[in-house]
């Protein structure tokens, strides 16, 4: 029997791990093409999380990881794009000193990991 994935936010985890995953992707793919900006205003505990992992997953290209999902023939898989995926629940803090050098660690990572 498959198990739920209470308390994972990774979609890349869920799919790799066999988890129960509803596939939303058909909304996904419906978010992409209708608009430009969002603000996501959900409640806590309410997907933001896994929504983001899961657009980071297509927009880098791991097609493997949306096999049998709505989006995997309808996603053109040659063309990738960079993602800053920026997550405050791992970068500590108590002060703004601290977050400044945390999200400037954060910020030189993500560049090196980019070649910018």
């Amino acid at each position: 029997m498959r198990v739920l994935p209470i308390g994972i936010q990774s979609f890349k985890e869920i799919r790799e791990n066999d988890y129960v995953y509803v596939d939303k992707t058909r909304f996904v793919l419906e978010l992409i093409n209708s608009g430009k900006f969002y603000f996501l205003s959900r409640p806590r505990r309410f997907g933001k999380s896994l929504l983001v992992s899961t657009l980071k997953e297509l927009f880098q290209g791991k097609k493997q990881l949306f096999k049998g999902l709505y989006i995997y023939d309808k996603w053109d898989w040659a063309k990738t794009y960079p993602v800053i995926y920026l997550d405050f629940s791992v970068i500590t803090y108590s002060t703004a000193a601290e977050l400044k050098l945390s999200l400037n660690q954060f910020l030189d990572l993500t560049a090196e990991d980019n070649g910018v």
